[in-house]
């Protein structure tokens, strides 16, 4: 079997919550399934919206639920060079321009209408422009169907007005210069996965392998987020949270014989089926 290097990266934005446990232990469950390592890593790159403790109460639920790396945690935060370094190519290559816009004049899914791309503004973010046709396809190992961009902005934004570096470029290389090979995560991330492997490319770097789970939902019909208001998950009962995600990601019910984490772990990863698990 070819290496398998997998990965979680919550961003340390407030506690584990249901949702954020699932997507954790489908990317889990797929790196040990196919005998592969699993790491986790931070992505801390917006310290606005980061949550005091927040990287010591992730850590310590997912530990408390037997999901545990390999290897010390990574911190998106340390690589800030190789993200200026990226986005200084992509400027290069002439494919970026800086955008002035407010919220208020701003398109359809945030893209830039006005003729920023013609003025070369001084100030202001920094977008990719992404014609048609520029977003490639790929295979979705959860699916294992093609997956084919919607109807994207014709441009987003790869640096904020603030100066901080987006996710879209900064997860897009640490990616691919850290050696992943598989990448499981929520289905939300989907039209991101169509934005990182654009950059990937344009950038020469080897992408990873995508697969996109179902999204988990609350009463009202809204992703579990910690935006929507999601509750911290409870450590007292890992077992019980463990067996409901894998009812949420579709998996086989587990025997009641497995009644410690340690063996509801290794029969979920024998019997783990990531199609199930499709988006």
């Amino acid at each position: 079997m070819s290496r398998y290097l997998g990965r979680f990266a919550p961003s340390p934005t407030g506690d584990l919550h249901q949702g954020s446990l699932v997507a954790a232990l489908a990317s889990f469950l797929d790196a040990r399934h196919h005998g592969g390592s699993w790491t986790l890593r931070f992505d801390d790159i917006d310290p606005p919206r980061q949550e005091a403790g927040s990287i010591e109460s992730i850590t310590e639920a997912l530990l408390r639920h037997g999901l545990i790396a390999d290897g010390p945690a990574q911190f998106q935060s340390n690589h800030s060079t190789r993200h200026i370094e990226a986005l200084d190519r992509l400027c290069d290559h002439g494919v970026t321009f800086v955008c002035r816009c407010t919220r208020a004049t701003l398109g359809a899914n945030g893209a830039c209408i006005d003729d920023c791309d013609d003025q070369s503004h001084s100030e202001g973010s920094i977008r990719l422009q992404s014609p048609e046709g520029a977003f490639p396809d790929f295979v979705d190992i959860c699916s294992q169907q093609r997956t084919s961009p919607a109807t994207y902005p014709a441009n987003f934004v790869i640096r904020r007005r603030d100066g901080l570096l987006a996710y879209q470029l900064a997860t897009a290389v640490d990616d691919a210069l850290d050696g992943f090979t598989h990448v499981v995560r929520g289905g939300d991330l989907q039209a991101s996965t169509h934005r990182q492997l654009y950059i990937q490319q344009l950038l020469s770097l080897e992408s990873p392998q995508y697969g996109h789970i179902r999204i988990i939902k609350d009463h009202h019909g809204n992703k579990l987020s910690k935006q929507t208001g999601a509750e911290p998950i409870s450590a007292t009962d890992p077992i019980a949270n463990i067996r409901s995600a894998l009812a949420q990601l579709n998996q086989q019910t587990p025997p009641s014989s497995c009644q410690s984490i340690s063996t509801l772990l290794t029969w979920a990863i024998a019997n783990w089926d990531r199609v199930s698990a499709k988006l």
